[in-house]
C-alpha cells in the first residue's frame, strides 16, 4: 500500500490533534510486540485509532490486515468509529469507494476489524473448531437460556446432595459459577475432583481446631457435590450442542496452544493486532492470544491497559496478564516486548490528580511502567474537592441531596452529574431524596434496580414463592408497608416455625446441640416461616379456630389476621408457577396490589417509581424472549448473579438523558462527568473490609492452586489455625489492595468537582463508623489548599447511642402498625369511595324498576 503520510507531525495536523510526545512515541513506534500502560484519561483510545492510521497511512499495512479487540460491544463500536474516522480524516480511505470516486470499487480498501474478545473467540471456532472436534453448527447460549438449563439440570439431578444446603437459585448460581471457573482457568472436573479428594484426605488427618478450619471440608464436600452437577450441565450442553461464553475462551485458548497452524494462519490474516483493556483479561484469554500471536513469534501486537485500574480481579481478571506481557509476547530473538507509558490526563485538574496519584502510590510500587498522572498545561490548579462528614446517614443523605440540587440550580446539567457508590445500598434513598427535590435522576443498571423497594418487594414475593426457606425475603414482606406486621409477632412467627421443625423440643442434651453445631446445621435453612404462616389457613383460607399449631402462642388478633389473608395469597400464586414467566410477574403485581400503591404515591415519586419498574419489567421480558420456556426459578438465579454485576458485570450503561445517574463504582471505569459525588466514604464500607469470596468456605469458587493466576494469590500454608490465620491476613491484604485500585478508578472520574461525604452514625448500627482512609485522605487533600471541608462532626461520646435506633425504639413504643403515609393513605380513600360509589350507583340502577 503507497505511503501517504511520512511524518508524525502530518499525523497531527490531518487527525487536528495535538499529541504529546509519549502519546507520539506509541503511536509511531515499528510493528512489534510492546505493551502500553496508559493511565486514566491519558487517551488510549484516541492512541490506538492513530496508531492504525500511522500504520496504514505510512504504508506499512493495510486496514483489513488490523485486528483490534475489546471487552463490549460498545467499546468496540467506539473504536471501530474512532478508528473509521481517522482514516477517513487523514485521507487514507475513501468516503466514497464507488466508480465516481478515487477509484473503482473493487480498489477500495477494506476496514479493520473491530471486535469483542469473546465475538472473536466465537468466531475462531466457527473457522477452526473442527480441529479440536468443535460443529461449526454449535449454538452460543444467551444468558436466560443459560440460567434455564442449568435450572433444568438441577430439577432434574437424582441427588441427594447433602452438602448442598441453599436454596435452588442460590445453586443455579453456584453451578454457573463453578463452571465459569473451570472454563477460565482451563482446570478440568477430572483434575479439580482429583484436588478435591486429596485435601479431604489430608484434613482428615488435620486437627480441625476452630470453625473457619471445620468449615473446609464442608465446602470441599459441597464443590465435589457441585461438580457432579457441573458435569451434568457440561452433558446437556454437549447433547444440545450449545456452547456458552466461558466455553468459547476456554475451546478457543485449547485451539490456540494444540494447533499452531491456526496460530500461522491468523498472523498472516491480521499483520497488527490491538489489544484494550488488556489488565481485564482472563487466564483463558491471555492463553488464547499469546498462543496465536505471541510465544517468540515477534507479531506487531499493542496491548493497552493499566495495572491501577484492574478492578475485576474477583470475576476472574489477572492483572498479571499486564505485567507480563513482555515476557508472554517477546520479540522473535526472545527479549522482552517494548513497554511504553501514557500519564498525561486531559480529564481532570491538576488538584484532582494530585489526590489520585497520593492515593495510588502503593500501586505504582507494585507494577512496572506505571508513571504518576500529570496535567494538561494549564491545568495544573483546575479542579476542587468538596468533603463533609455528617452526624447521621440521613444527614448524609441529605447533603449530598442538597449539594447537588444547588449545583444543578446553579447552571450544572444534570447528565453531567454521577454519584458513584461502593454498593447499591443506598440507591433507594438517593433517588428519593433527589426525586423530592426535583432532580431528574437515573439508577443505571439491573444490580441497582433490585435495590429500589418497588423492585425489591416484588422479587421478594417471587423468592417466597420459589422457596418456603426465602426467610429474610418473607420478612421483608412482613414488616412493610402493606403487612406492617410488629417485633413482637414476627418474634412469635419465628418461635412457631421453630417449634414445627423441632416438633419434640430442642434438645436438652448439651453433647447433642455441640454436635448439631459442629456439623455444621444452619437452623435459617431449615426453618420456614412460609410454613409456620400456612398454620394460620383454615380450611377455607380463614385463620384457624385457635387449636392450631400457633394456638398457645399470644398473637395479636390482627397479626392472625393478616398472616391468614397473606398465606392465602401465597398459596394461590404458587398455583401459576408453571406459566410463563411474565405472566407470573404481572399476577404477582396484580395480586399484591403493588401496581396500585405505586399510584397511591406521592405523585413525582410515583413516576419514577413507575419507571423503575417497568424498566425491571423489560428486562424480565427480554429474559423470557431468549428463552420461551423461561422459569422463575431461572429467572430468580439471573438475578442472583445480577448482584454481582454490581461490581461491573451487568452490561447496562447509562442511558443519555440529561439525568443524575446513580451507579456504582465498578460500573463507572471508563466513564467519566463534570461532577462526581462519592457517598458513604466510612469505615470497613469503602474502602470495603469485606472479603472476597474465599474457596476454603464457598464451594463454588475454585481453589487457588489450580488458578492460572495461583503466583499473584495467597494460599493456605498449613491446615492449622495458625496457617488459616495467616490465609486470611494476607487475603486482606491482598483484598485492600483490590479496594485501592476501585478508589483509584473512583477518584479519577470527575474532570472538575469531586464531591466526597461519610457519616458516624449508620442507618441500623449499634457502634459509630467515622471516615474511612479514602475520606480522610480526601480531608488532608482540602486542608492543603485543595478543596473545602463544608463539615466535618466531631466524634460521638463513648456512651452515645445511634439517634436512628433511639428513634424507631421510640416508634415501637409507640403506635404499631407504623401510621401510613397521609397523602398516599387520603389517596388511596379516595380512590376506594370513588369505587364504592360507582358500586352503589350501579346496584341502584339494576334495582330501579323498569319504566
Amino acid at each position: 500500500m503507497s505511503a501517504r503520510i511520512t511524518d508524525p507531525e502530518q499525523l497531527k495536523e490531518l487527525l487536528g490533534i495535538p499529541f504529546t510526545p509519549e502519546q507520539t512515541a506509541c503511536i509511531t513506534a515499528p510493528p512489534a510486540p510492546q505493551v502500553i500502560v496508559a493511565g486514566a484519561g491519558s487517551g488510549k483510545t484516541t492512541v490506538m485509532a492513530a496508531r492504525v492510521v500511522w500504520l496504514v497511512g505510512t504504508g506499512q499495512v493495510a486496514p483489513e490486515q488490523v485486528l483490534g479487540l475489546t471487552f463490549t460491544n460498545k467499546a468496540a463500536g467506539e473504536l471501530a468509529e474512532r478508528v473509521r474516522t481517522a482514516l477517513l480524516a487523514a485521507g487514507v480511505t475513501d468516503p466514497d469507494p464507488m466508480p465516481g470516486g478515487r477509484g473503482g470499487a473493487d480498489d477500495a480498501p477494506g476496514e479493520p476489524r473491530i471486535s469483542t474478545y469473546h465475538a472473536f473467540a466465537g468466531q475462531l471456532l466457527k473457522d477452526h473448531g473442527l480441529r479440536i472436534g468443535v460443529e461449526p453448527s454449535a449454538r452460543l447460549l444467551a444468558d436466560a437460556t443459560r440460567f434455564q438449563l442449568a435450572a433444568r439440570v438441577l430439577r432434574a439431578a437424582p441427588g441427594p446432595y447433602p452438602a448442598l444446603t441453599t436454596s435452588l437459585p442460590t445453586l443455579v448460581e453456584d453451578l454457573l459459577a463453578l463452571d465459569g471457573e473451570l472454563a477460565e482457568h482451563l482446570v478440568t472436573p477430572e483434575e479439580l475432583r482429583a484436588h478435591d479428594t486429596r485435601l479431604l484426605a489430608e484434613l482428615g488427618a488435620a486437627k480441625l481446631s476452630n470453625a473457619e478450619l471445620r468449615q473446609v471440608p464442608e465446602a470441599v464436600r459441597g464443590r465435589l457435590e457441585l461438580l457432579e452437577l457441573v458435569g451434568a450441565y457440561r452433558s446437556e450442553k454437549r447433547r444440545r450442542d450449545l456452547l456458552d461464553f466461558g466455553d468459547q475462551i476456554a475451546l478457543s485458548a485449547t485451539l490456540a496452544t494444540t494447533r499452531p497452524e491456526v496460530g500461522r494462519l491468523l498472523r498472516e490474516e491480521f499483520a497488527v493486532v490491538l489489544l484494550d483493556e488488556y489488565q481485564d483479561t482472563s487466564v483463558a484469554q491471555r492463553l488464547l492470544l499469546s498462543g496465536l500471536f505471541g510465544g517468540g513469534t515477534g507479531h506487531a501486537v499493542t496491548a493497552v491497559g493499566d495495572p491501577c485500574q484492574a478492578i475485576y480481579g474477583w470475576r476472574g481478571a489477572s492483572v498479571a496478564n499486564l505485567d507480563d506481557f513482555p515476557r508472554h509476547f517477546p520479540f522473535a530473538d526472545g527479549s522482552p516486548a517494548r513497554r511504553f507509558a501514557l500519564s498525561e490526563n486531559r480529564r481532570s485538574g491538576g488538584r484532582l490528580l494530585d489526590l489520585a496519584n497520593g492515593l495510588a502510590a502503593p500501586l505504582r510500587e507494585r507494577h512496572e511502567g506505571v508513571e504518576a498522572l500529570r496535567p494538561a498545561p494549564g491545568a495544573e490548579r483546575d479542579g476542587i474537592v468538596r468533603c463533609a462528614l455528617l452526624p447521621t446517614h440521613a444527614d448524609e443523605m441529605r447533603w449530598l441531596a442538597d449539594s447537588l440540587a444547588h449545583l444543578v440550580r446553579t447552571g450544572t446539567p444534570p447528565g453531567e452529574i454521577a454519584v458513584l457508590c461502593r454498593t447499591a445500598g443506598d440507591f433507594a434513598r438517593i433517588q428519593g431524596e433527589l426525586v423530592a427535590r426535583d432532580i431528574p435522576v437515573e439508577v443505571v443498571g439491573l444490580s441497582g434496580l433490585l435495590h429500589l423497594p418497588e423492585v425489591a418487594d416484588l422479587v421478594a414475593v417471587c423468592e417466597v414463592l420459589q422457596d418456603p426457606t426465602a426467610n429474610a425475603a418473607l420478612v421483608r414482606l412482613l414488616i412493610g408497608p402493606r403487612w406492617r406486621i410488629g417485633p413482637r409477632d414476627l418474634a412469635l412467627l419465628g418461635r412457631l416455625a421453630r417449634t414445627l421443625v423441632h416438633r419434640d423440643g430442642p434438645s436438652d442434651d448439651p453433647e447433642r446441640r455441640l454436635a448439631e453445631a459442629v456439623e455444621g446445621t444452619d437452623p435459617a435453612e431449615v426453618i420456614s416461616l412460609a410454613d409456620a404462616l400456612d398454620t394460620f389457613l383454615g380450611t377455607d383460607g380463614a385463620a384457624p379456630e385457635g387449636d392450631g399449631p400457633g394456638a398457645g402462642l399470644p398473637f395479636s388478633a390482627d397479626a392472625r389476621v393478616r398472616f391468614a389473608h397473606l398465606a392465602a395469597e401465597l398459596r394461590d400464586l404458587r398455583r401459576s408457577l408453571g406459566d410463563p414467566l411474565m405472566d407470573v410477574l404481572h399476577r404477582v403485581l396484580a395480586t399484591t396490589g403493588l401496581d396500585v400503591e405505586l399510584s397511591a404515591s406521592p405523585r413525582a415519586l410515583a413516576a419514577r417509581r413507575r419507571e423503575t419498574l417497568g424498566s425491571f419489567l423489560d428486562i424480565a421480558a427480554g429474559f423470557a424472549a431468549l428463552d420461551g420456556e423461561a422459569t422463575l426459578l431461572a429467572f430468580l438465579g439471573f438475578l442472583r448473579t445480577a448482584v454481582q454485576h454490581e461490581k461491573g458485570l451487568d452490561s447496562s450503561l447509562p442511558g443519555g438523558e440529561n439525568t443524575v445517574k446513580v451507579l456504582t463504582a465498578h460500573k463507572s471505569k471508563g466513564l467519566e462527568w463534570d461532577v462526581v459525588a462519592v457517598p458513604g466514604l466510612v469505615d470497613k464500607q469503602f474502602p470495603s473490609s469485606r472479603a472476597r469470596e474465599s474457596w476454603t468456605s464457598q464451594a463454588k469458587v475454585l481453589p487457588h492452586g489450580l488458578r492460572g493466576d495461583a503466583d499473584t494469590l495467597p494460599d493456605v500454608q498449613q491446615w492449622d489455625s495458625r496457617g488459616m490465620k495467616a490465609f486470611k491476613e494476607a487475603m486482606k491484604d491482598h483484598q485492600s489492595t483490590e479496594e485501592l485500585r476501585l478508589g483509584y478508578v473512583t477518584f479519577t472520574r470527575p474532570r472538575s468537582l469531586l464531591l466526597g461525604s461519610g457519616h458516624w452514625w449508620g442507618p441500623d448500627q449499634k457502634k459509630p463508623r467515622g471516615p474511612s482512609a479514602f475520606l480522610e485522605a480526601l480531608r488532608a487533600h482540602c486542608e492543603a489548599g485543595h478543596g473545602e471541608i463544608e463539615e466535618w462532626a466531631e466524634p460521638p461520646e463513648e456512651d452515645a447511642e445511634n439517634p436512628a435506633l433511639v428513634a424507631a425504639a421510640d416508634d415501637a413504643a409507640g403506635e404499631w402498625p407504623l401510621p401510613l403515609d397521609p397523602e398516599a393513605m387520603t389517596r388511596r380513600r379516595g380512590a376506594a369511595e370513588a369505587v364504592l360509589e360507582r358500586l352503589r350507583h350501579l346496584e341502584a340502577v339494576a334495582d330501579a324498576p323498569a319504566d
